[in-house]
């Protein structure tokens, strides 16, 4: 069984809570992604949310702007891909 590394932040004024930045980075939880606190005994279970529709949307932008790519670009990119799978799957394309 692996041990249980133990974290420690302080609830600020406003019932802020800092996750440190190495939990952030263990649990895949990023700047502006929702969770879920739930109580447990006495305890609190913090999870990241189901991406939701405006959550995928976030990441979607987030993606396009680390990666330089435009949409037009992406959009590009599937016709490329569809053409190859459908010579991959049904042979040369008839025109």
């Amino acid at each position: 069984m692996q041990a249980v590394k133990s974290f420690t932040s302080s609830i600020k004024a406003r019932g802020q809570l800092t996750i440190p930045k190495q939990l952030r980075k263990m649990s895949h939880l990023e700047d502006g992604q929702q969770v879920s606190i739930i109580p447990v005994g006495d305890a609190v279970l913090i999870a990241p949310r189901r991406i939701e529709l405006e959550e995928a949307r976030r990441q979607v932008r987030r993606i396009l702007r680390e990666s330089g790519l435009s949409p037009e670009d992406i959009l590009a990119g599937l016709a490329d891909e569809r053409e190859t799978l459908y010579k991959e799957v049904y042979g040369k394309k008839k025109r």
